[in-house]
Parts: structure tokens; C-alpha cells; sequence
């Protein structure tokens, strides 16, 4: 396994595991689901320098789309629920409760 390998898994699963422990406020979620999307557009772009391919493929071009689309959503609401609860807190969005 090269460094560069080494670097996208590590990211990838430091951004997953602050995803499953830090998940008090829901900015901290989304800047964790930012940084996994970060990392495998990073790993899409690299790939195909590391098969020696002069091809460049779209994915990184459509991961890089959805992932400003999932921002932009995750952002719109954050601001809805901090307008409706008062706080980002993830324990107070309990969806059983009008």
C-alpha cells in the first residue's frame, strides 16, 4: 500500500469515526460528511494517474456536483433548525415531537 493510499483510507475513516462519535452539534456532522466527500474526490482524481489511464473520467466532476448539492441542503437545514429549535443540537431534533 503506497502513502497515498495510506492518506485517502486513513482520511476517509477519521472523517466516518468523527462522524459515529462527535455527533453533539449537527455543523460537526456535516463538516465530517464534507471531509468524506473530500476524500473521495480526491481519490477519484488521483486514480487515474495512479492506472497510468491519459483518460480523465466525469466521476470526480459528478461527485464534486452532488457533494455542493448535499452542502448546500445539510446548510439549508441547519438554518431551519436552528430558526425552529433554537440550537444545532442533534438531540434536540427529535422527529417524533411536532
Amino acid at each position: 500500500m503506497t502513502t497515498l493510499h495510506l492518506s485517502f483510507y486513513s482520511a476517509f475513516t477519521l472523517s466516518s469515526l468523527g462522524l459515529a462519535f462527535h455527533r453533539t452539534h449537527l455543523i460537526s456532522a456535516l463538516l465530517c460528511l464534507e471531509s468524506m466527500m473530500l476524500s473521495l474526490y480526491v481519490a477519484l482524481a488521483m486514480w487515474p494517474i495512479q492506472t497510468h489511464t491519459s483518460s480523465t473520467t466525469i466521476m470526480p466532476i459528478l461527485l464534486l456536483a452532488f457533494s455542493a448539492c448535499e452542502a448546500g441542503a445539510g446548510l439549508a437545514l441547519l438554518v431551519a433548525s436552528t430558526r425552529t429549535h433554537g440550537s444545532d443540537h442533534l438531540h434536540n431534533l427529535n422527529l417524533l415531537q411536532c
